[in-house]
């Protein structure tokens, strides 16, 4: 079989208008850089099955795997009402969730936005900030608030690495996404918001504390109980699933070694040394400029807060040799992460003849004095390669969870959130695609299904769970 990526993209080169025989050498070039043949991906996965053992075997590896204590799984049929906060980017959400059972939820929710202060200053001012928002979110939503005794059940979605001990314990390893926090890491993050809300008088008990890929696989089963495997392919990647308890070897204690627990993966972290993955000068850029480098090396090639970047990466390389808009760029362009990739998406879209969206981003959101139409359909190329190689590349991790716990051939469902899995153009197709190739027809056993507002859904069944 040819190699899939450059197959695709030389086809489509073939019909570039009025593009030089340089123009269509660097662009194929770059498509083999970007390659990912079956036989490699086959080599990742195997790879990551090894990196998954370590991990279960010992703490402090590349692949954190890290046990949730989450060892209940929904029904479907549960009932109640439970609080959920979700703490992991730019906004906190507060919500409340009634399960009303058959897999039917109810819910209220409100954004807060997090200032810089807030995300830079004391963990004591992040969880104080916390905790009023909570007070302001009863208030609002909650009839007769004031006048309530009931101590609400609450389930904290932290999307941060955290050592996790027990349900309602974790210790914060490390502030990522832009946090950095004072007086937080190495300690427990579920202590710190229960002083906090008990500071404010405000009556919730925090009963769970999950991932939110732990929360997406928890909502996800709460709807089709045959759900072993959740996944965020979003602004991160991550990935978690119900794991035999006799495997978690780390385990000090193990409440049931006949059960199964929930297992965080954090494949994020996978492939940091650069021993398995391909990676191309464009990668090494991104990583040698981030403020992590030489971390999160897979979520750095396939992820939504990169992708762009790596794009950019390409066309200044190709600006530079004189092929892309005359050899000029702008200031626009030449800032870190402004070729977001949210363009990418636009541009993957635009199915007019002569790519005007692409054009508009180009032109008036970047700031190119003038592009050809050649221009267009090449960087329309660039964002191809790197959205396919994204889609191909996320496929390795969710192969091998599968191949891992042996559920292919007696079926599994998989949730799945996340802006890149459900917005970006083709995504999900690719990634489906990829797959097809690994599994055969036996993927037709394998039932994929976008799991929207997972994290928050699935923190409350996490209360619900803890407390039965």
């Amino acid at each position: 079989m040819p190699p899939i990526l450059s197959s695709i993209i030389r086809d489509e080169v073939e019909h570039i208008e009025g593009a030089s025989n340089a123009q269509l050498s660097a662009i194929d070039g770059i498509a083999k850089e970007f390659d990912l043949t079956v036989e490699k991906l086959r080599e990742i996965i195997k790879y990551f099955c090894n990196e998954m053992d370590k991990g279960l075997e010992k703490t402090g590896m590349n692949v954190a795997m890290i046990p949730s204590f989450v060892t209940g799984a929904p029904t479907g049929k549960e009932v109640g009402t439970f609080l959920a906060l979700d703490l992991g980017g730019t906004n906190l959400r507060v919500c409340e969730f009634t399960f009303e059972g058959e897999g039917v939820v109810k819910s209220k929710q409100h954004k807060y936005r997090i200032t810089e202060a807030q995300r830079t200053g004391s963990g004591r001012q992040l969880f104080d900030f916390i905790a009023d928002c909570v007070d302001k979110f009863l208030a609002e939503f909650v009839t007769d608030y004031s006048e309530n005794t009931k101590i609400f059940k609450m389930g904290f979605t932290f999307s941060f690495p955290v050592e996790q001990t027990a349900i309602n314990k974790g210790t914060l390893i490390k502030w990522t996404k832009g946090f950095t926090c004072s007086d937080s890491e190495n300690k427990d993050v579920v202590f710190m918001l229960q002083e906090a809300l008990n500071r404010k008088g405000v009556p919730a008990v925090v009963s769970a504390l999950v991932n939110d890929t732990v929360g997406t696989l928890l909502s996800h089963s709460y709807k089709d109980p045959k759900t072993f495997i959740g996944i965020i392919y979003g602004t991160g990647t991550n990935g978690a699933y119900y794991e035999n308890i006799s495997k978690i070897k780390k385990l000090n204690k193990i409440p049931d070694a006949s059960g199964k627990m929930i297992i965080n993966v954090e494949w994020g972290a996978f492939d940091s040394e650069k021993k398995i993955i391909p990676i191309t000068m464009f990668d090494n850029k991104l990583d040698r400029e981030s403020n992590n480098p030489h971390s999160q090396i897979f979520e750095k090639m396939i992820s939504g807060m990169y992708l762009g970047e790596i794009a950019r990466n390409i066309i200044l390389h190709l600006i530079d040799r004189r092929l892309l808009f005359d050899g000029y760029s702008s200031k626009d362009l030449n800032r870190n992460y402004s070729f977001e990739t949210e363009y990418m998406s636009v541009i993957e879209a635009d199915g007019s003849h002569t790519l005007d969206d692409t054009k508009k981003v180009l032109e008036e959101s970047l700031n190119i004095p003038s592009t050809t139409l050649t221009d267009r359909q090449i960087v329309k190329r660039v964002c191809q390669i790197v959205g396919l190689r994204a889609a191909r590349l996320s496929s390795t991790t969710l192969a091998a969870v599968i191949i891992h716990c042996g559920v292919v051939e007696c079926g599994v469902s998989v949730g799945i959130d996340g802006t890149l899995f459900e917005l970006y153009p083709h995504f999900s197709a690719r990634l489906e695609t990829a797959l097809r190739e690994l599994f055969g027809t036996n993927f037709d056993k394998v039932k994929i299904s976008l799991a929207r507002d997972g994290s928050g859904v699935g923190a409350a069944l996490a209360a619900m769970l803890a407390t039965e």
